[in-house]
């Protein structure tokens, strides 16, 4: 008996509990060998070992994440979810207003392209 497909909506929220608590070994998974991410202002890698590339060091100095899924659409394959992330530092909370496109076939992400204003984020981020 195979398990139930998920739809594009179950998949990219499955992904993003996930991240809220850096559960890497649960949401790298739903990432798709050859996904393109986007984080269109700063960075474009590929697949799992790129995301985690990416985020791994930016959310090292997280005590806890959130995001926060404001909208959210599907059409077939493709997700447009607009969300508030939230990342609690050191010296208090981060809020960074986020839209994201992301494409999912077969139960993988496939694309990933997140749009937010970089200043927005760096401005307030703790440097090494």
């Amino acid at each position: 008996m195979s398990a139930t497909p998920q739809s594009p909506l179950d998949v990219v929220h499955a992904f993003f509990k996930a991240m809220e608590t850096l559960d890497y070994d649960t949401a790298l998974p739903l990432i798709g060998e050859t996904c393109e991410y986007d984080n269109v202002p700063l960075y474009k890698v590929e697949g799992p070992a790129g995301v985690r590339a990416v985020l791994e060091p930016f959310f090292a100095p997280t005590l806890e994440n959130e995001f926060i899924i404001k909208r959210e659409v599907a059409d077939g394959p493709i997700v447009f979810i607009e969300r508030l992330d939230r990342h609690r530092l050191a010296d208090g909370w981060v809020e960074l207003p986020v839209t994201g496109v992301l494409e999912v076939h077969d139960g993988k992400i496939t694309l990933w392209r997140d749009y937010f204003d970089a200043a927005t984020i760096v401005s307030k981020w703790p440097t090494a």
